[in-house]
């Protein structure tokens, strides 16, 4: 039975072009803590270890604004932005102007080497919820490995990071800097 008091869930659908992946549309509310963006994250890394569907690792922003004619109920969209090297790269500093609420870093299944050796056709993701380390409000992040069969080989959320102290976690920092 449904709690008329409980907050809508998370609805999260992945789009395509081209065959690739290229974002997620969200519906219903936005993930409220570190753990939910986890729960989001490992949804994200699910859809990218299906062979062919990503690349190379690509990074993606959260942004609250809306898509042209949205379907009701809809918050706002995780868009591809670019990958981290080569020709279509996101450059350090392409978010200062304008900060996101969030960014995510994709690595599809032959960019990474698994953790857990019985696996071999995972892929990982990071999410950085950047926060205003001066004011107090400390950057946050989850890392999840999984395969799209659901297996999920790791899962890790912090808050209070240093953002040099992970790989995933510098190189989103750097595109956030000026």
């Amino acid at each position: 039975m449904n709690d008329p008091e409980a907050p809508p869930s998370v609805e999260v659908s992945p789009f395509h072009a081209d065959g690739l992946l290229s974002g997620f549309l969200v519906s219903g509310r936005w993930p409220a803590s570190t753990i939910e963006w986890a729960r989001f994250l490992l949804l994200a890394v699910r859809v990218a270890s299906v062979p062919g569907m990503l690349h190379t690792s690509t990074v993606f922003r959260v942004r609250e604004e809306l898509p042209d004619e949205p379907a009701p109920g809809t918050v706002g969209l995780v868009i591809a932005e670019g990958t981290i090297v080569g020709e279509n790269a996101v450059s350090p500093g392409q978010f200062a102007a304008h900060q996101p609420p969030g960014l995510i870093v994709l690595h599809p299944p032959t960019e990474i080497r698994p953790s857990l050796p019985e696996y071999d056709e995972v892929a990982s993701g990071c999410v950085l919820l950047p926060g205003l380390p001066h004011l107090g409000l400390d950057h946050r992040a989850a890392w999840v490995e999984a395969d799209h069969r659901g297996n999920v080989t790791s899962m890790i959320s912090r808050a209070g990071i240093n953002v040099n102290d992970d790989a995933d976690t510098a190189v989103l920092a750097l595109f956030l800097a000026a």
